[in-house]
């Protein structure tokens, strides 16, 4: 879907159905949240939920695992290491016989600009 890669930083379904029309693309909104969905699911795109528990998508250089921390006033978003949150999942599982865990980590904070 080129049309997340022209968008900054994580957009919703509506938000990126509004750039494909622009583009002159003749697409319903659930075409695009199915498309969404299928990229989701094979790694093509990262998510989040924000605050009101909206999915956010956005398309990203790596398709190895990580976490984001997001902006809640402008939405900047930066990719993170989570060693210990790997490690820490990795444990869990292990101690209760669970095995091909995957987790979601969602951060949220001010970025330097809108730290008070």
């Amino acid at each position: 879907m080129t049309a997340l890669g022209g968008l900054p930083g994580f957009c919703s379904a509506q938000e990126i159905h509004a750039e494909l029309r622009r583009q002159g693309e003749r697409v319903g909104l659930t075409t695009v949240y199915r498309h969404l969905q299928v990229l989701s699911e094979r790694g093509a795109v990262d998510t989040i939920r924000d605050e009101s528990g909206e999915t956010l998508y956005r398309q990203c250089a790596t398709t190895t695992h990580h976490h984001h921390l997001t902006c809640r006033a402008c939405g900047r978003s930066v990719e993170v290491e989570g060693r210990v949150v790997e490690q820490w999942a990795e444990k869990v599982a292990a101690e209760a016989g669970f095995t091909a865990v995957d987790h979601t980590v969602e951060l949220f904070g001010l970025c330097p600009e809108h730290s008070a």
